[in-house]
């Protein structure tokens, strides 16, 4: 192999061990931004995508979704570090159809059910969030929710379950993917929730989203899901192949610091008191929910006292023993105060409800 050649392939590897390459200057107005205010910005940038014709999704996951060989990569039943039950071959003839078990075929899977959007367009072909996966397990998917179950009523050859929710917060039916794809579909997640920001108004919605938005108790999984499976070589490749197609990119796969900025802990702000006691308070600005967490004591079922810019006392909750997550939907748009109390240590946060 020539020397260039050869460092060519060197370079392209570690491009795609380190992340994916969006063009120079692609999120410059995003910059120094967080919470709600990034999150536009981001949907700005990506927003009117070339839309793809559905019939042609299969054409795309030639390069989307492949694995060495022409092997399908359907995330519903590979088996990373061991060998699936099954694979299928595109060129095959193996799209479905008609299927009564694993194994029989694949067909386009709506990660994001499309009942929840009720089948509109441009999200029903949105490449970001449709892979190729085995029709049976898409079917027994349905439309549930993602989640994690501790009772699983039915599992797939890979693992991949149906059961009712064992996450807190929601205690419905869910679909749990393994572990080895689960932050590929929370980043799934935030971009949908991200593209279609402020253009959800509309839509049915669903169990765990109000429109595109994850609600609390979804955000909270998909944000554990997004820390721990971190982006992969599959989703970089993946990415930079949609961005052929639709002209647009997932920015939480180019840039994971992202949701942390949006939702997490990057979109904070933290109040230290006289002693070692400090409070961290995120998202902020909240809309539908505030995290608090403390650090420096350990007090659960310490009082958190909620006061408007006039002083008065509007809520009391108790601290929970780890993140205490505060619904604020009641609270009118504006200014509050946080106090919290442990042990001769008292910390003082304001934060902003939207």
């Amino acid at each position: 192999m020539k020397r260039a050649a050869f460092m060519f392939l060197i370079v392209w590897s570690l491009l795609s061990i380190t992340g994916a390459q969006p063009p120079a200057g692609y999120y410059n107005s995003a910059a120094g931004l967080t919470g709600k205010a990034l999150q536009q910005a981001l949907h700005d940038i990506i927003d009117n995508h070339t839309v793809i014709p559905y019939d042609n999704l299969y054409t795309c996951f030639l390069t989307t979704d492949v694995k060495p060989g022409n092997i399908v990569w359907d995330m519903y039943s590979d088996k990373p570090g061991s060998t699936p039950a099954y694979v299928y071959t595109y060129g095959a003839g193996q799209e479905c159809g008609n299927y009564n078990s694993e194994a029989d075929c694949f067909n386009r899977e709506h990660s994001f059910p499309k009942s929840w959007f009720d089948d509109a367009s441009p999200m029903y072909s949105d490449l970001f969030h449709l892979y190729p996966t085995d029709g049976y397990v898409n079917n027994r998917r349905s439309n549930y929710p993602f989640g994690e179950t501790a009772s699983a009523t039915w599992t797939s050859s890979n693992g991949s379950m149906v059961g009712p929710s064992s996450w807190p917060g929601y205690t419905g039916i869910v679909f749990e993917p393994i572990d080895e794809y689960k932050g590929d579909f929370a980043r799934t997640y935030f971009y949908m929730a991200t593209r279609y920001y402020g253009e959800d108004a509309g839509w049915t919605g669903s169990d765990m989203t109000s429109g595109a938005q994850p609600k609390p108790w979804a955000l909270g999984m998909l944000l554990a899901w997004h820390r721990t499976d971190v982006v992969s070589t599959k989703e970089t490749n993946r990415n930079n192949e949609v961005y052929k197609y639709q002209s647009n990119r997932n920015p939480f796969i180019d840039d994971p610091q992202f949701a942390e900025k949006i939702w997490g802990t990057l979109n904070a702000i933290e109040e230290t008191g006289a002693g070692s006691l400090s409070l961290s308070l995120y998202p902020n600005p909240a809309g539908e929910f505030l995290n608090i967490e403390m650090q420096g004591y350990d007090c659960p079922g310490a009082d958190i006292l909620v006061f408007d810019t006039r002083g008065c006392l509007v809520r009391v909750e108790k601290l929970d023993d780890g993140v205490t997550q505060l619904d604020v939907q009641e609270l009118a748009s504006g200014i509050y105060f946080i106090r919290l109390s442990c042990g001769r240590e008292t910390a003082t946060t304001a934060f902003i409800v939207d």
